[in-house]
C-alpha cells in the first residue's frame, strides 16, 4: 500500500521538479492500493505541483450533447474517471468553460490558463488550453493509460487540420457562465466515418514516440506511465502525418521508416552551440 510520501518520491524519480505545467490522464485502478485511496493521490499531485500548474481532464462529451445540451462547470460531472471528479470539487481548483472537453487546474496561473475556453467551437481548438501545452514546455503524464487516452494528440490533429476528424454539423449547446447566464455554443464533435473512436488509433504512434525520445516510461504507484513532452510530441506527429495525414485511421500500421532518424528537438543555433562549448570547458577547469 502506497503512502503519499512514496507517491511524491516516484514523481521525483520520474525527473519531475514540481514546477511544470502538467496534464495528467489517469486510472485509479492501475495505481493500486493507496492509503486513504484517491484523496491521497490527489494530495500527492497537488502538493508536488504546488509551484507549477496541475491540469486534469474533466470532459463531459458523454453527457453533454444535442439531447442534453447544458454544461454547468460547477455541477456537470466528468465522464473520464474518479480522480477527475474528485479533483474538480477541491478548494482552489478552477474548471474551464469548455462544454465538452473542459480541464480543471490547480496552481500558478490556473484561471488565466483556462480562460476563454467558452469561445471554442471544437474539442481541442487551436490556440486553446490543449494546444498551449506545447508553447509553455508542458508535460503530459499518462498514468496507467496509453495514448488512446491522450487527448493532446487530438489537439495536434486539429492544429494540423487533419481531414475527417470533426463532424460536419455542429451541436447547439449551452454553457452556464459564472454569473448564471447561458451562452449558446456551436460545437463540432470528433467524428470519423471509418473509425468512430479515433483516439484508439493513437497507439500506432507508440513506437515513434519512444524511438524519437519524446516519451519516457516511468511508474506511479503500480501503474506503468508514459511521460510526454508536449512540444516534441507535436513535432513527431507532424512529421509522421506529413506524407499521409489520415494514415492513423486508414493504415493498419505505420512503417518505422517514417520517423527513422527524426530529431524531435529544436536545432541549436551556432551562438547557442558556442555557449554550450564554453560552458563545458568552464566545467572542466
Amino acid at each position: 500500500m502506497y503512502t503519499k510520501a512514496e507517491l511524491k518520491q516516484q514523481l521525483q524519480n520520474a525527473g519531475l521538479t514540481g514546477k511544470e505545467t502538467i496534464l495528467i490522464h489517469s486510472s485509479m485502478k492501475a495505481i493500486g492500493e493507496v492509503e486513504s485511496g484517491a484523496d491521497t493521490v490527489l494530495d500527492a499531485w497537488m502538493e508536488y505541483f504546488a509551484d507549477g500548474l496541475l491540469l486534469l481532464p474533466t470532459h463531459t462529451w458523454a453527457n453533454v450533447n444535442a439531447e442534453h445540451p447544458v454544461y454547468d462547470y460547477r455541477s456537470t460531472p466528468s465522464c473520464v474517471g474518479l480522480l477527475t471528479n474528485l479533483f474538480r470539487l477541491r478548494a482552489g481548483v478552477v474548471r474551464s468553460l469548455h462544454p465538452t472537453h473542459s480541464l480543471a487546474g490547480f496552481g500558478k496561473g490556473a484561471a488565466e490558463y483556462l480562460a476563454g475556453e467558452d469561445e471554442n467551437n471544437t474539442p481541442c481548438t487551436p490556440g486553446g488550453a490543449y494546444d498551449r501545452l506545447k508553447d509553455c514546455g508542458g508535460k503530459i503524464l499518462l498514468v496507467g493509460v496509453g495514448h488512446e487516452r491522450n487527448t493532446y494528440i487530438h489537439s495536434v490533429e486539429e492544429v494540423l487540420n487533419v481531414p475527417n476528424r470533426l463532424a460536419a454539423e455542429p451541436m447547439e449547446l449551452l454553457t452556464i457562465l459564472p454569473d448564471g447566464s447561458k451562452k449558446k455554443v456551436y460545437m463540432r464533435k470528433h467524428y470519423n466515418a471509418m473509425q468512430p473512436h479515433i483516439s484508439e488509433e493513437f497507439v500506432k504512434l507508440n513506437q515513434a514516440f519512444l524511438d524519437c525520445g519524446v516519451v519516457e516510461e516511468v511508474v506511479f504507484g503500480d501503474a506503468k506511465c508514459l511521460l510526454c513532452d508536449a512540444e516534441k510530441v507535436f513535432r513527431v506527429v507532424r512529421h509522421v502525418l506529413a506524407p499521409d495525414p489520415e494514415c492513423l485511421v486508414t493504415k493498419p500500421e505505420i512503417p518505422t521508416e517514417r520517423w527513422r532518424g527524426f530529431r524531435a528537438w529544436k536545432r541549436i543555433s551556432p551562438k547557442g552551440l558556442i555557449l554550450l562549448v564554453c560552458l563545458a570547458i568552464k566545467l572542466q577547469q
